[in-house]
């Protein structure tokens, strides 16, 4: 058993995803966002004063996430509220279908993760200089340093800068694909248990079966935390962009 191959790219659509280069991948993400929409749409639409159960989950992420901006970004974040919002529920249906058989997890690619903290990244810096002009620079220069200082701890803020979209994307991409590598390994050891050892083995796999219902757990508890991670960081990228501090 491959631990590595969920994560291999295969043509979707048949002849036609051939011609046009459409994954697995792209399939997935296609079934994350109908998933979103069609969510959205049903709980939105009875409008209920008491809200039913899709209707009372809408509204929780609605007001999760909107909290989430207010609280770090300020006033300045109901603007950004639909994007943050977006990231969120996008990222956190990637993690989530990623789990269910014969699903891709899009999220465990790292041109997937790459391209989304890219697009925080230059946003973020677009809203900045919009915001405060060529003075956005002055965000590299720490306030209270001696000026003898600013020649070693200028370029050190600007790689540290740099550095945002590879240490967004590679945290969303690493957590993602160790816990799904863990999930198949604890897996396969537990049909290899079974189908070598007989009813030895179907003893001895109820361990390997029991982690396995533990990462299942843990998995949850990742894909959500994974997707507030990288919504929290976009809000305090765009909270420094916003206030240079």
């Amino acid at each position: 058993m491959d631990p590595l191959g969920q994560f291999r790219l295969t043509t979707g659509l048949g002849p036609l995803g051939a011609s046009v280069n459409f994954t697995n991948s792209n399939e997935a993400m296609l079934a994350a966002a109908a998933i979103i929409i069609i969510l959205f749409v049903l709980g939105l639409r009875a409008g209920a004063l008491v809200p039913g159960r899709t209707q009372a989950l809408v509204e929780i992420l609605y007001e999760f996430v909107h909290k989430m901006c207010i609280d770090t970004i300020g006033e300045e974040g109901k603007k950004f509220f639909p994007l943050v919002f977006t990231l969120f529920a996008f990222i956190l249906l990637g993690n989530l279908i990623g789990l269910f058989p014969y699903f891709f997890a899009f999220t465990s690619h790292i041109a997937v993760t790459l391209t989304l903290a890219l697009f925080v990244f230059i946003f973020s810096t677009g809203v900045g200089f919009y915001t405060h002009g060529f003075r956005f620079l002055l965000f590299f220069v720490p306030k209270g340093v001696p000026v003898w200082l600013l020649p070693l701890l200028v370029p050190i803020e600007i790689i540290s800068y740099l550095a945002r979209p590879v240490s967004l994307s590679v945290r969303l991409f690493a957590n993602m694909t160790a816990g799904h590598v863990m999930w198949e390994v604890f897996a396969g050891f537990m049909l290899l248990l079974t189908a070598g050892l007989g009813i030895f083995g179907v003893i001895a796999s109820i361990i390997p079966l029991g982690l396995n219902v533990a990462l299942v757990a843990l998995e949850l508890l990742v894909a959500c935390l994974q997707a507030y991670v990288f919504a929290i960081l976009t809000c305090l990228y765009l909270h420094d962009a916003v206030h240079m501090h």
